[in-house]
């Protein structure tokens, strides 16, 4: 089978149905998920700039804390603008290229994701349950190191999905049923046995989510046991506000893609999935910034040492 299989004939582009099953929501949506991704992009600049100009931030925490910031700025800015576009008017098309770049980065970037709030349970478990040993298990060059080995996994896996992609006839009509291009809603238009793919799909699902999600668990039951020890209630308190900010973040963002990834064949609608996804691509990276900031002294007091009034 040639990859000119998937290639189209006629018509080099898909058609993305997203909402236009709702067409009276459309112009409500377009508002919406505009003003949550100019959040997004806004929140997480902000942290970005804060923690590189900052030197009482260059820690492991915000280290990995930047890093998902541009996470969620690359995650979101490779599905909304197509999603903003389509909205705006009765256009609904991707480019066949557009359209492969769209899945391969949405994917690439929430395995990266998975693993690097696996990486963030890790340094928090060293904080509160090794603080002696804390600067030699978090060594700038090891984190260095965690964070480039989570770039690398997400990508890594997007390159496998991605050509397997490639390979799968699709049918003639090309109507995508979601508002971006992902590897179920493009597996439903295959014309073709997608056995190996499912498999291939639900393996590396489990090793990037429900593996990164059991180790995020098994740390964090560490720290419940520390924290138990604690006398101290400023101590407790500190703990609470990184790890709770941690453990929020960690939840809008699993327990979204565990019900589209994982659910059983005959599970939620397709229209549901939508708004499922709708919530972790455009909702979570909006929140995640205001998560870490609200309540976070030493990002209020960056902010003043910023602006001279420390």
């Amino acid at each position: 089978m040639r990859m000119a299989n998937i290639n189209m004939t006629s018509e080099n582009y898909f058609i993305l149905k997203g909402f236009s099953n709702w067409p009276h929501l459309e112009a409500v949506l377009f508002v919406v998920i505009l003003i949550f991704y100019l959040m997004t992009l806004i929140g997480n600049l902000f942290i970005i700039i804060l923690a590189y100009l900052d030197s009482h931030l260059h820690t492991p925490m915000y280290f990995f804390l930047s890093n998902l910031s541009v996470l969620d700025l690359c995650y979101t800015t490779s599905s909304i603008p197509q999603l903003l576009f389509n909205l705006w008017g009765p256009d609904k098309t991707i480019s066949y290229a557009g359209c492969l770049v769209q899945l391969y980065f949405v994917l690439a970037l929430g395995t990266t994701e998975c693993v690097l709030l696996m990486v963030m349970s890790y340094d928090r478990y060293a904080a509160v349950c090794k603080p002696l040993h804390y600067t030699v298990l978090m060594h700038p060059r090891f984190c260095q190191f965690l964070a480039m080995v989570s770039w690398v996994c997400g990508f890594t896996n997007s390159a496998l999905h991605s050509l397997f992609i490639l390979w799968v006839p699709l049918c003639g009509h090309h109507q995508v049923d979601h508002f971006f291009c992902e590897v179920p809603a493009l597996l439903q238009i295959a014309c073709a046995d997608i056995h190996a793919n499912e498999m291939t799909l639900m393996v590396t699902s489990s090793i990037f989510a429900l593996i990164p999600l059991i180790l995020i668990f098994t740390s964090y039951g560490a720290i419940a046991h520390a924290v138990l020890r604690m006398k101290s209630t400023t101590e407790f308190q500190k703990v609470f506000g990184t790890c709770g900010a941690h453990l929020m973040v960690v939840s809008l963002f699993f327990i979204p893609a565990f019900c589209i990834y994982f659910q059983p064949p005959m599970g939620n609608s397709q229209d549901q999935n939508k708004f499922i996804a709708l919530f972790y691509t455009v909702v979570t990276p909006s929140l995640n910034p205001l998560i870490y900031t609200l309540r976070n002294k030493d990002v209020r007091d960056a902010v003043k040492r910023l602006m001279g009034q420390e």
